[in-house]
């Protein structure tokens, strides 16, 4: 997994903040704006457990991902830990499962942006398709403007996002919802962009009146948390990585769990189990609920949609360059055409893993059905930090804070929440992953 000769590297130019600004921006997108109402369609009360498993999981990977990425400084992420650590099929399903999984989940989220840019400017749905064409192209000309432009677009974007995530905690405990004992009437957040929200993927999901759907609520969720690691896919631009990525990837994942925490609380206390597994967009719903939007016109509507618009906008910035690192590092290996591992001499990004991974997403986007993308890329998400885990466990010399008992739990939990995701979700990603297998044995065979 060299980077030379042959392979160009890129520039270390990512400190501490700029790494877990990243991995901040790669959580708060859509996930927080969507995950919850689903979730608690499976769990019901049982809400706050599941987000706490699904926060339990998210850290053993996050420590996995800091302890190996430290040793494998390198892009590529958990294909690359695998590669070295267990070998190359299983750093291929690694690979394989981060790249179709985040792409597919890329589209949902431009699409997302799309659909709530309509709801400010009164686009039709061939509108949004093209808001979120545009948003694509825009993100990408700035990751190919270098990793450094990537991380200052990040804070502009993620700030007003966590300022008006933060403002709705405030409201969400402060104020009386029908879920409190309050009288609200209006409703479910309905509206241009709640019809367009992934939660739709889950009509039907309904909680049983026991505790098991707190599973499948956890790996719902884990939807919202995916991409702390994404700094680590980004190994090879990381200023002294042995230091800055364990530090940044923890970081990022304690600033998001006590956020996600916060909000999940309260969305329960507000808007009570019904109306929140009801809504698919339960946010714009507590605005309405509270008085502050008669319509989608008004002020506290206008500002949560913009919030969730920039949110998109912020993880699609960071995935789209994660997705490219990753294909980057199996261009390498020979698991991915070797012309994506080229790389710009100016600004030493991948620019060619860069350009096709964004024309994947236009493409998808412009296709049109990636709702059903949360279960999906879940599915494909767990497989890879399973992975992750497996190959932290082999590590030999480990600092104090990762023991191989939480490397151990981590890959359980990763199984199980992958498991028993919706069967419509495993079968999917189960025969992408039957894709992938047997078209990487259909090449080296040819290379004999």
């Amino acid at each position: 997994m060299s980077t030379s000769p042959g392979h160009p590297a890129l520039a270390r130019r990512l400190g501490v903040l700029d790494a877990t600004v990243i991995g901040v921006g790669s959580m708060v997108g859509a996930g927080v704006f969507v995950a919850f109402a689903p979730a608690a369609g499976f769990a019901g009360p049982w809400l706050p457990l599941a987000l706490l498993l699904a926060a339990v999981v998210a850290w053993c990977n996050a420590t996995s991902t800091a302890q190996l990425a430290a040793v494998h400084p390198a892009s590529g992420g958990a294909y690359v830990y695998a590669n070295r650590q267990l070998g190359p099929w299983p750093g291929f399903v690694a690979g394989w499962g981060f790249v179709t999984g985040k792409t597919a989940s890329a589209a949902a989220m431009a699409l997302t942006f799309g659909l709530y840019a309509a709801e400010l400017t009164g686009a039709d749905d061939a509108g949004a398709r093209l808001l979120a064409v545009g948003a694509v192209l825009a993100l990408t000309a700035v990751n190919l403007g270098g990793v450094t432009r990537t991380a200052r677009l990040t804070k502009l974007l993620v700030a007003p996002v966590l300022v008006v995530l933060l403002a709705l905690v405030v409201l969400l405990f402060a104020g009386t919802g029908p879920g409190a004992g309050g009288a609200g009437s209006g409703a479910s957040g309905s509206g241009g962009a709640s019809a367009g929200n992934d939660g739709a993927a889950w009509t039907g999901a309904v909680w049983d009146g026991t505790g098991w759907g707190v599973l499948p609520a956890a790996g719902t969720l884990f939807f919202a948390f995916a991409g702390y690691a994404r700094v680590a896919t980004m190994g090879e631009e990381v200023r002294d990585p042995a230091r800055t990525i364990p530090r940044a990837v923890l970081g990022a994942l304690a600033f998001t769990l006590l956020l996600y925490g916060l909000l999940g609380l309260g969305l329960l206390r507000f808007l009570g189990v019904d109306r929140l597994a009801a809504s698919t967009a339960p946010l714009l719903a507590v605005v309405r609920e509270a008085g502050w939007a008669a319509g989608p016109a008004t002020a506290g509507a206008v500002v949560v949609t913009a919030a969730a618009a920039l949110a998109t906008l912020g993880a699609l910035l960071a995935l789209v360059a994660g997705i490219s690192r990753t294909a980057l590092a199996m261009s390498r290996e020979r698991d991915l055409p070797g012309p994506l591992g080229a790389v710009s001499e100016k600004h030493r990004v991948p620019w060619a893993a860069e350009l096709a991974v964004a024309g994947l997403v236009v493409v998808l986007v412009l296709a049109g059905d990636v709702r059903t993308v949360i279960g999906f890329s879940s599915f494909g998400v767990l497989v890879y930090y399973a992975l992750a885990n497996l190959s932290a466990l082999t590590l030999e010399q480990r600092p104090g804070w990762a023991p191989r008992a939480v490397n151990g739990l981590g890959l359980l939990g990763c199984l199980v929440l992958a498991f028993t995701l919706p069967w419509q979700s495993v079968l999917t990603m189960l025969g992408v992953f039957a894709v992938g297998l047997t078209g990487r044995a259909l090449v080296l065979a040819r290379r004999r």
